[in-house]
């Protein structure tokens, strides 16, 4: 696991289990620099990406602080969402719209951290819950790391699914915005042009590097965010 994750994984735990409530202050980047004996910049890194999941605030000049409950957004785990669609009860399809080999655009190449215009594997794929569109997958995924991921029959298994499978995943990043969708995305998930979605990009990696950049199109109507902390205060021995 990468330095950077452990220091991740610490807070994690001191969120979990209650021994940091919420607003209570974290270790300073300098204070984890020195407790995991890695850079001030690789500090800096784990908390930026804490406050990009909403788990921690930073400020200028205060330092940085367990983000109130009801601002955070739990990414502890990344859900299934065939798992998700089936745990309510509801059937669950998925329909690829296209597999194919294409060179990497300088977004694409920036967040698989390739050389712009290699070559990567790009699916894109509707998730349907009783029929009814609830994400379209549009992922990219680095052909060194995944070679086999075009082969497969992404109507029986979904690609996080196979990719958990293939290359056990280290670590996730997420960034999530409300967006109004194009023309293409409205025509796949079967909506109209006036109806908000959230879009979740996700980044994934293996211990040989980035593996996957995927972004996740929900309609608003038919998508909820959510996720579970136990915040209990730690039981004494």
């Amino acid at each position: 696991m990468a330095k950077f994750s452990n220091i991740k994984q610490f807070i994690y735990d001191k969120i979990e289990t209650g021994e940091w409530p919420e607003n209570h202050p974290v270790s300073s980047e300098n204070a984890l620099a020195e407790q995991f004996s890695v850079s001030r910049m690789t500090a800096r890194r784990a908390l930026q990406e804490l406050a990009d999941e909403g788990l921690v605030i930073r400020t200028q000049g205060a330092g940085t602080f367990v983000a109130p409950i009801k601002s955070q957004t739990s990414f502890m785990a990344i859900k299934n969402i065939a798992d998700e669609v089936r745990d309510r009860g509801h059937e669950y399809r998925a329909k690829v719209h296209h597999l194919r080999i294409q060179d990497a655009s300088s977004q694409v190449a920036e967040a698989l951290q390739i050389e712009p215009g290699s070559e990567v594997l790009h699916s894109t794929i509707t998730h349907l819950e009783n029929d009814l569109p609830v994400q379209l997958e549009e992922r990219y995924v680095n052909p060194k790391l995944v070679p086999d991921y075009l082969k497969q029959d992404y109507t029986k298994v979904t690609p996080h699914e196979y990719l958990c499978v293939v290359t056990p995943l280290t670590e996730a990043s997420h960034q999530i915005e409300a967006i109004h969708p194009i023309s293409s995305v409205c025509q796949l998930l079967q909506i109209s042009r006036d109806e908000p979605c959230l879009r979740i990009i996700r980044r994934t990696w293996s211990s040989g590097g980035v593996v996957s950049y995927a972004i996740l199109t929900h309609p608003g109507s038919r998508f909820k965010l959510g996720g579970h902390m136990n915040f209990d205060a730690p039981k004494p021995d």
